[in-house]
């Protein structure tokens, strides 16, 4: 099957809760999540993290920390999405381009390190949050472009789904997202008109 344009995935796209037992692939789960991590983020930081949980126990374990949502426990590959910004400043010399002269990338680790150092962790892992939400958008329509269904959910305790996974005390969890292949065509889409949500001044 050849992968949709953006816009036919954009188009595509809509949230869905049964799954066909078609497997979801390594090589293309792998695609989509790199396909993900391309998302923009400030001072190339990348704080989001992907679990991919296939083990239908575990799986079991989440259905039950997401207040009982199906799509839990039927999808074929549950995307769990934290942000780890602990991690991320760790690793954040890696994350510095190449291309940059030494001494730049060196004021530039010091530079986001001192920003960060300086927050309540709270607001630290609150910023991370709102980077990870636009590597989910990244996710749900590179999913949809290699012919996945996906429901991104919000509705979940996170606590006990950082504990289910061993997740890092510090981490916040924005998204549950189930991916498969769709056994139901979902909800035709329904949005505002662009002249509800774009004002040109």
């Amino acid at each position: 099957m050849s992968e949709l344009t953006v816009s036919a995935a954009i188009e595509a796209r809509r949230s869905i809760r049964t799954f066909t037992d078609a497997p979801v692939p390594d090589a293309d789960l792998t695609a989509i999540v790199t396909l993900a991590g391309r998302a923009p983020s400030a001072w190339n930081v990348q704080p989001w993290r992907y679990v991919a949980v296939r083990d239908p126990a575990i799986k079991a374990r989440l259905m039950g920390a997401a207040y009982g949502q199906a799509q839990v426990g039927a999808a074929p590959v549950l995307l769990v999405v934290y942000s780890d910004m602990v991690g991320a400043l760790e690793v954040l010399p890696e994350a510095a381009h190449p291309g940059m002269p030494q001494a730049a990338r060196d004021g530039m680790v010091a530079q986001v390190r001192g920003i960060f150092g300086g927050m309540p962790p709270a607001m630290a892992e609150g910023w991370g949050n709102a980077q990870s939400y636009i590597s989910i958008g990244f996710l749900l329509l590179a999913a949809q472009s290699h012919g996945y269904a996906t429901s991104p959910m919000l509705g979940f305790d996170a606590a006990a789904v950082k504990e289910i996974l061993g997740l890092p005390a510090n981490a916040t969890v924005p998204a549950l997202v189930a991916m498969g292949v769709a056994a139901e065509d979902g909800f035709p889409t329904h949005r505002f008109p662009v002249d509800r949500i774009l004002r040109t001044v």
